[in-house]
């Protein structure tokens, strides 16, 4: 009888053992997809960033030059369009409040958080 009741210890024990075993590998399989996630996200992001940058920067320069045309002038229109950026970056700088971004941060972050506890009460 001591070794029946010995042997279902020990089973209980494997199973549990194992089920740990097994709630680790979950863990580091999640682990490992959020990583993933993150680099292809943060990738895709530079990959637009930079796409983004290089059409404002040659936009800039069409729009310049189109001023510079119509102006009849060789530089007046790279002193418009950067006038423009200084009005614009003295508007950004006294202006807004960092509230604002701080709001629109707290917004992001706490739909992304909402929505990772939905999926994982869902599993």
């Amino acid at each position: 009888m001591a070794q029946d009741e010995k042997s279902k210890t020990d089973s209980i024990i494997g199973n549990m053992m194992g089920y740990i075993d097994t709630r680790i590998d979950l863990l580091k399989l999640d682990m490992q997809t959020k990583l993933k996630s993150a680099f292809v996200s943060t990738i895709h992001g530079v990959l637009l960033g930079l796409v983004g940058l290089m059409v404002l920067l040659f936009l800039n320069i069409f729009l310049a030059l189109l001023l510079n045309d119509l102006l009849d002038s060789r530089f007046w229109g790279f002193g418009i369009i950067t006038l423009f950026y200084l009005i614009l970056l003295i508007v950004l700088f006294v202006g807004l409040d960092k509230k604002v971004f701080q709001g629109m941060a707290d917004k992001a972050f706490r739909n992304t958080i909402y929505k990772a506890d939905e999926s994982e009460q869902t599993n």
